[in-house]
């Protein structure tokens, strides 16, 4: 499959909102199913993200509040730290978890906010998230969304067509000072591969 890795930047546009729309409760077998990344990736990520935790936490402490978010092994790092140091810390301690691809470079250098923004970054996701799962036209177990600071990064494996209508959606939530896009593009071919296949609807006969 081809991929391209692709980091772009795209201005909160002010105008317009999105209603917020509670989503249905999935079970965890469905949301493996229904993910684009195979089994044993969704597992490699969940393993780099608590390792790259605790590496993190032993290098810097107290000094830097650090999210490491992995995707298809690639890591995005949001937060803040003390320091460029302690940035260029972070970075090289990601850099070398087992089994990472490459890592997104979102820290700033600057005190964590306050509880109060942590609250609303976390509203602004599950708003996103609603949003994308109300959406007819795609599937949203196919995006991980985080929130820093107002900022909503957007992850997945997703053609074009589907990277611009979570981008449009995700710039109308309240909230939402811009949208950075951190995905891995596919082309429809791609697509159809991965989609899991359906069974074959077969025809009851009634008794007569």
């Amino acid at each position: 499959m081809a991929a391209c890795v692709v980091a772009a930047v795209l201005l909160q546009s002010m105008s317009g909102c999105a209603p917020l729309v509670a989503g249905a409760v999935v079970g965890g077998t469905v949301l493996v199913a229904t993910d684009r990344r195979t089994t044993a990736t969704q597992l490699e990520d969940q393993t780099i993200e608590l390792k790259a935790a605790n590496r993190l936490r032993e290098q810097l402490g107290e000094r830097a509040r650090i999210n490491a978010t992995s995707y298809n092994r690639r890591v995005l790092l949001t937060g803040e730290v003390a320091s460029e140091a302690d940035r260029q810390t972070a970075l090289r301690v990601v850099q070398g978890v087992e089994n990472v691809l490459g890592v997104i470079d979102e820290l700033a250098v600057m005190g964590s906010p306050s509880l109060t923004a942590r609250s609303a970054d976390a509203l602004v996701t599950a708003r996103v998230k609603a949003a994308l799962l109300d959406a007819k036209d795609l599937s949203a177990n196919a995006f991980k969304v985080v929130t820093e600071r107002g900022t909503v990064y957007l992850m997945g494996l997703v053609t074009r067509r589907e990277a611009d209508r979570a981008t449009e959606i995700a710039r109308a939530i309240p909230g939402v000072q811009r949208v950075v896009r951190v995905f891995e593009y596919i082309t429809d071919a791609d697509l159809a591969r991965l989609q899991p296949s359906k069974p074959a609807s077969s025809e009851a006969t009634a008794p007569r």
